[in-house]
């Protein structure tokens, strides 16, 4: 859509919600609104919560810029609500969203689609996994497989280590995956539009890059733009992400984890579909090292809005 048509619109920046991830989007829908007022648009911020589809009637949204994280907003439900309400909005559709955000889905179809993503297994439940020995020696990485910014997420050295954290993650959504710990760079790496956007390294001061990390003001963690690569792997890198998204079928802005261990073997950890907008976010950090601010990159991705079903 051109921007003189989105300016007359009525837009709604969709934040908040039910997850566990709440906090973070409520920053990021603020973030986002106040970027796109600066240029403009006529919005109105809602927080997705079980009156979502109320408030967008009474406010006559006719577009969404979806700002949530986590379940009912990065899952693919938002999605099917706003397809089933005929509203254009931001990012992947409901089926590439779903595959996205369930880290089980998704690893079945990077295996399918032969890209390089670390060994796993999962358990339906605690009991299954207490029950059946790990295919691979510790140490191991447990992981709810349906929630976000590393919500859940436990290196475990050993036995010990590994039965007090399945009790954390099957509190929380979706099955319990369980991958080997693998040693690498961490390097973070943009999706904007179909194409690659560039590459961040980010070095976490903690163990690895959790939610502390991540949100945690003060944290340590640093991040480096561009992230130092030879071309070859750079492109290595670039060519397992821009497969990674072509597999599920992204649209928008996304932001892929991957791992780049010492011998220079590349990992997809997983693509993150609404990826953060917050100050400490990496998606805007990436965005403006290419020299995209952060309002244009707003508009960029609320100009992409459309109904994809």
């Amino acid at each position: 859509m051109k921007k003189e048509e989105m300016k007359q619109k009525r837009i709604a920046v969709l934040k908040g919600g039910r997850s566990q991830e709440r906090e973070v989007s409520l920053k990021t829908g603020a973030a986002i609104a106040e970027a796109l007022r600066s240029l403009g648009y006529t919005l109105v911020e809602i927080d997705a919560d079980l009156n979502v589809a109320l408030r967008l009637l009474e406010e006559k949204v006719e577009v969404a810029f979806i700002a949530l994280h986590g379940r009912y907003g990065e899952d693919g439900c938002i999605q099917g609500l706003l397809e089933s309400m005929h509203i254009p909005y931001t990012g992947s559709g409901v089926l590439a969203s779903a595959a996205g955000m369930d880290k089980i889905f998704s690893k079945r179809i990077f295996d399918a689609f032969g890209i390089p993503t670390p060994a796993w297994v999962s358990f339906d439940t605690v009991e299954k996994a207490k029950a059946t020995p790990l295919p691979f020696p510790f140490p191991v990485v447990t992981k709810p497989s349906r929630e976000g910014s590393s919500i859940g997420v436990s290196i475990c050295n050993n036995e010990a280590e590994y039965q007090t954290a399945l009790q954390v993650v099957s509190a929380l959504e979706g099955q319990i995956l369980v991958e080997p710990f693998v040693k690498g760079r961490e390097i973070q790496v943009g999706f904007l539009d179909g194409e690659i956007l560039g590459a961040i390294e980010v070095v976490a001061a903690r163990a690895f890059y959790d939610y502390q990390a991540k949100y945690a003001e003060g944290s340590g963690t640093r991040y480096l733009f561009p992230a130092q690569l030879s071309p070859e792997t750079q492109a290595h890198v670039f060519e397992t992400v821009f497969n990674a998204n072509r597999a599920l079928g992204c649209e928008g802005a996304t932001r892929s984890d991957t791992l780049l261990t010492p011998e220079g073997k590349v990992f997809l950890l997983e693509v993150n579909t609404l990826p953060g907008m917050t100050a400490t976010s990496l998606l805007p950090k990436i965005a403006a090292g290419r020299g995209i601010g952060f309002a244009d990159l707003c508009e960029r991705l609320l100009l992409g809005a459309r109904l994809k079903a």
